[in-house]
């Protein structure tokens, strides 16, 4: 830096803003390095290799700790559930969206069934939930 202020408060303001920017900066770095870790443990498990090795050492020289397992997927979870949502609309009917059971989006659904969710999905009139992308659950995509 080319100069620092003459008075405390500001020196102090400064010093308080860096940090703050070097935890930040080590809560990301470590949050990587966890994610990194789970990667390599998910290839190892991939390749077949039982024992992955361990990631490099932190800037301190502690191995980060291990990392916490990922949320279960559907297929780990075995669910097959889809859910229709009505579209609110002020006069009539509102036309249908498809979500796979666990979507967090839209509001009262009721459970569907595969089958019926892969038919009504190729109803013009029914759209696809734009986030949890049930056509892409249901193999409908390439």
């Amino acid at each position: 830096m080319s100069e620092l202020p003459p008075d405390p408060v500001r020196l102090r303001a400064i010093l308080a803003y860096l940090d703050k920017q070097l935890a930040d900066g080590e809560t990301v770095v470590i949050y990587l390095r966890l994610q990194r870790k789970a990667v390599q443990d998910a290839l190892a498990r991939a390749d077949g290799v039982l024992a992955p090795s361990p990631g490099p050492p932190s800037r301190n020289g502690h191995r980060p700790a291990a990392a916490l397992p990922f949320a279960p997927n559907r297929t780990e979870r075995q669910s097959t559930g889809f859910v229709a949502e009505r579209q609110p609309r002020a006069i009539g009917a509102g036309p249908v969206r498809i979500h796979v059971d666990d979507c967090s989006h839209g509001g009262a659904k009721h459970p569907i069934t595969a089958n019926d969710a892969r038919a009504a999905l190729l109803d013009p009139n029914i759209e696809e939930c734009p986030f949890c992308r049930p056509m892409t659950e249901l193999g409908m995509l390439d």
